[in-house]
C-alpha cells in the first residue's frame, strides 16, 4: 500500500503561486547530524495545528523566513513519507505514525494506522 497521503498534499502546492511562501526552514536533529528541509509555510499551517502554532510564535529572520527546530526527529523518519512503507518494519512504522500525530498531521496518522491495522 502506497499512501495516497500526497495527492492531497500535491494540490496544495498548485495553489501556491508566490516563492516567497517557501520561507520555512525545518531543522532536525542536532549538530552534527543536523539535517534542514525547506517548506511553505501556508502548506505546513493547514496541514497541521502543531506547525500552526508553532510559526505563529517564531519571529522570521530574513527575507521572511522562520526557522523551526525539530530536535525530537530523525532525518529518516521525515523522509521515509515518500516510499512505500511494504519495505518497513512495523516498530518504524508505528514511531513514524506517533511522529506525525505528535505534529498533528492527522490524515497522515489516520493513514499510517489503517495500514497498521489492515495491511499488517
Amino acid at each position: 500500500m502506497i499512501l495516497k497521503f500526497f495527492e492531497k498534499l500535491s494540490n496544495s502546492y498548485l495553489e501556491l503561486n508566490d516563492e516567497e511562501d517557501f520561507n520555512i526552514i525545518i531543522d532536525v536533529n542536532e549538530s552534527p547530524n543536523t539535517k534542514i528541509f525547506r517548506a511553505h509555510s501556508i502548506v505546513l499551517k493547514y496541514r497541521s495545528l502543531y506547525f500552526h502554532n508553532e510559526l505563529s510564535n517564531i519571529n522570521s529572520v530574513e527575507n521572511n523566513v522562520k526557522t523551526v527546530n525539530l530536535n525530537m526527529f530523525l532525518p529518516n523518519n521525515l523522509k521515509s513519507l515518500s516510499i512505500s512503507l511494504e519495505n518497513l518494519d512495523n516498530l518504524f512504522i508505528f514511531n513514524l505514525m506517533l511522529i506525525a500525530c505528535e505534529l498533528l498531521f492527522e490524515e497522515l496518522t489516520e493513514c499510517l494506522e489503517a495500514f497498521l491495522i489492515i495491511d499488517r
